[in-house]
Formats: C-alpha cells, sequence, structure tokens
C-alpha cells in the first residue's frame, strides 16, 4: 500500500491540511495511521483497499489529528505528567546496563539499532530499572490495569495494535530520519 501513488498523495494531502492548521505531525505517524485506517476501512466494507480510497479525507483526518494535539496541550504540560522514578545514580544494574552499551556498539560493528535493542532487553530484563512497580506514587496512574503485567501489556497492544512494527529496522530508521536525526559513521 506504501508505494502506490494513492498512499503517497494521502499523506502529502493529509501533511498540507496539518501544516494549515499549524499542527506539527511525525510523517511517519500519518503514514501508520492513513496505513491503519484505510486497511480498517476495506475489511469493514469488504472491499479492496484500492476502492476503499474513496472514502478518505484528507481535511478530516488533519482535523481529528489537530483536535488530539490540542486536547493533548490542554491538558498538561509533559512535565506535568507522571514520571517513572529515575534509579539513584550509583544503581549497579544501571552501571551494568550502560556499561554494556560500548560493547554492545563495538560487537555490531556500530550498528546503533542493535544496540538500542540490547540496553532496552537488558533494562527490561532488569525489572526496568528500578522500576515502575516500585514506584508508590504510580498506583492510580495506570487506571484499572494497575501492577498487572499481562494486562499493562494486553493494553498497550490494543492501543496500538501495530507496535510490533518497531522492530522492524527499515521502520525504526524511518522514524529516525524523519525527526531530522541520522546516525553515521566518523
Amino acid at each position: 500500500m506504501r508505494n502506490t501513488k494513492a498512499f503517497k498523495e494521502a499523506v502529502a494531502e493529509t501533511l498540507a491540511e496539518l501544516a494549515h492548521r499549524g499542527v506539527t505531525v511525525a510523517p511517519s505517524s500519518v503514514e501508520d495511521l492513513i496505513e491503519k485506517n484505510m486497511n480498517a476501512v476495506a475489511e469493514r466494507l469488504r472491499i479492496q483497499v484500492r476502492s476503499a480510497w474513496r472514502y478518505f479525507d484528507a481535511a478530516a483526518l488533519a482535523d481529528r489529528l489537530a483536535d488530539g494535539v490540542r486536547s493533548y496541550e490542554e491538558a498538561g504540560r509533559e512535565e506535568e505528567a507522571g514520571q517513572a522514578p529515575m534509579p539513584p545514580v550509583d544503581n549497579p544494574e544501571l552501571a551494568l546496563v550502560l556499561a554494556g552499551v560500548p560493547d554492545s556498539l563495538a560487537r555490531s560493528g556500530g550498528d546503533l539499532y542493535a544496540v538500542i535493542i540490547n540496553v532496552a532487553v537488558n533494562a527490561w530484563m532488569a525489572g526496568h530499572i528500578h522500576g515502575e512497580d516500585g514506584c508508590t506514587g504510580c498506583d492510580s496512574s495506570r487506571g484499572g490495569v494497575g501492577h498487572d503485567w499481562e494486562a499493562r501489556m494486553r493494553t498497550i497492544t490494543e492501543m496500538q495494535p501495530g507496535i510490533t512494527k518497531w522492530f522492524d529496522r527499515d521502520v525504526w530508521t524511518r522514524a529516525v530520519n524523519d525527526t531530522g536525526y541520522t546516525v553515521t559513521r566518523r
């Protein structure tokens, strides 16, 4: 779908509509949302995706995205949101994970994606490094899900059905590039 003219035009139109509304959203996020929406329309109407494009409205999508951004901004500043506890600077688990970064970088031949995956897995396995479950201030911040790990994982998957896309190196690289950053070897 992403290689079609209709898809590329839809992304460009939506980004232009967002710009007219003074809202900035990462192109990769717009792409993901359009792909998800078009697949959902095709599935619900039991038609092919290429036929579902007649139902696409860039202005309506931009309005919904802009409303979401505005409601997030009105809800409060990011600093006011709950923060997971920071481990003590001398935390041995944190030191172990951080010490593994240069080794991982050398072993992977400078592959930053592999390094980040290594750090994330080690941090996860270390109990979220002095983690969220030990945070007494976080008890009511997760709603009805509480401390049930499986329920939290289900909730995340339901909220972001395509969350596993981030294991795809090309998706991750495109998202990094969309932010204006790139990783280059010296």
